[in-house]
């Protein structure tokens, strides 16, 4: 019997034995970190942290994430095994998140969170090798799909739990701490018990690998990225501003929520129209989009208005993320896709640092609405280089002038349709 029909006989739910179970701890491990994250920001305030040490920790935090992924996924290759960084990086989660039940400093929620991202630098990468290794021929979008619908359940999932928790014990953010720790531990109890290490060919070592090995259009694009990276912080701040609105602090989980919630639903949808209409127009769109968020959220002191600028945020978020990912791997050819990837995924991890204190700053030195007309304003910026990117990507299919005209008038109809009754 083929591998391809054993795997079909070990279906759950219409994906591959292995790769429900990691779905399902990738929903156990997400209901654990945003029950956390989702009241980060307040529980930093409750301890007399700044704005500034707010954004430097959070800044750290996923910068360290995005940085360990690019590592071990070429560890995972070379001694050609994933489930141990699976194991490692879901212990880490798993081990730490009680621990900021007993923290008493900003210093110690630091050397926690750092610790708990080095966890998912270390599992992202080889999980993601392990999915593409089980999945049945011609199913790896199915697989894929399947665990990011995981993922994101989880997503929603834990900041109802925390609202809950807040709900009947309003400001007991410890407890929230402590009941985070179990979903946790049940997903790295299913990886350990249920997910098996998928069989693969043995692959040659890779070649010396370059900068001239990637086009100048890469480079472009990631010069955009990083200028849009630069006022892209934390997200923290925006929890932060709507507390500061008046919005109560056991409903904050809540406004969190619906955005992941309106990313989860968008993400396939905005992924399929990319492929339609091109994926820089829809990295355009999310930017701009952006950029008129930020201002709203700098603007704003209204809290309905600020819950409707949160789940059109989650749609900002459906129409780049991936995106942008998939952009990069069209530039990039495909014997290099994994190490270009990884180089995106520093770029975006390591000015996420730079970027949070930036705003971290503005909002303790400033005021609460400066930090958000900044990185409206290179979202901005960044829209119109894409602008310029898209043309000159264009420009031998549709000739120069026909070019300009072709994108700008894409644009002018979108303004003109979003705004007419």
């Amino acid at each position: 019997m083929s591998k391809e029909k054993t795997l079909g006989k070990r279906n759950i739910l219409g994906v591959e034995k292995n790769i429900f179970f990691v779905g399902l701890t990738s929903f156990f491990t997400d209901t654990t970190t945003k029950m956390i994250y989702s009241i980060m920001p307040l529980f930093l305030m409750s301890l007399g942290a700044t704005k500034t040490e707010l954004s430097l920790i959070e800044g750290i935090a996923e910068s360290t994430a995005s940085i360990i992924k690019a590592l071990s996924g070429w560890w995972s290759d070379k001694i050609r095994k994933n489930k141990p960084f699976m194991i490692i990086g879901y212990a880490f989660t798993a081990t730490f998140s009680p621990l900021f039940s007993v923290v008493t400093s900003p210093l110690q929620v630091l050397m926690i969170r750092f610790a708990e991202r080095v966890g998912k630098g270390f599992r992202t990468a080889p999980r993601d090798s392990l999915i593409a290794a089980s999945s049945e021929v011609g199913a790896k979008g199915k697989s894929f799909g399947f665990h990011k619908a995981m993922d994101n359940s989880g997503a929603i999932i834990g900041p109802l739990l925390a609202t809950g928790i807040l709900w009947f014990f309003p400001s007991n953010y410890r407890l929230v701490f402590l009941f985070a720790a179990i979903p946790g531990l049940l997903g790295l109890i299913n990886i350990i018990c249920f997910v098996k290490e998928a069989k693969s060919e043995k692959l040659a070592p890779l070649e010396k690998i370059t900068l001239r090995d990637f086009s100048k259009k890469y480079y472009a694009f990631l010069g955009i990225v990083f200028i849009f990276t630069m006022g892209n912080s934390t997200d923290a701040l925006l929890l932060v501003k709507a507390s500061d609105i008046g919005i109560r602090d056991s409903l904050i989980p809540i406004i969190y929520l619906i955005f992941y919630a309106v990313s989860a639903v968008f993400s396939v949808p905005a992924g399929i129209l990319a492929d339609k209409i091109g994926k820089e127009r829809l990295i355009i769109f999310g930017y701009l989009l952006y950029s008129i968020l930020y201002f709203g959220f700098g603007r704003t002191n209204n809290i309905s208005l600020m819950v409707m600028l949160f789940a059109l945020y989650g749609l900002y978020s459906a129409a780049t993320d991936g995106v942008q990912k998939a952009l990069v791997s069209d530039i990039i050819v495909s014997g290099k896709r994994g190490t270009g990837l990884g180089i995106y995924n520093s770029l975006v991890g390591i000015t996420l640092l730079p970027a949070s204190v930036i705003a971290g700053l503005l909002y303790d030195n400033i005021n609460n609405r400066v930090p958000f007309y900044y990185g409206s304003i290179l979202a901005l910026i960044a829209a119109i280089l894409m602008i310029v990117f898209y043309r000159k990507s264009t420009v031998k299919k549709y000739g120069s002038g026909k070019c300009t005209g072709h994108v700008l008038s894409f644009y002018i109809q979108w303004f003109a349709n979003m705004h007419s009754p």
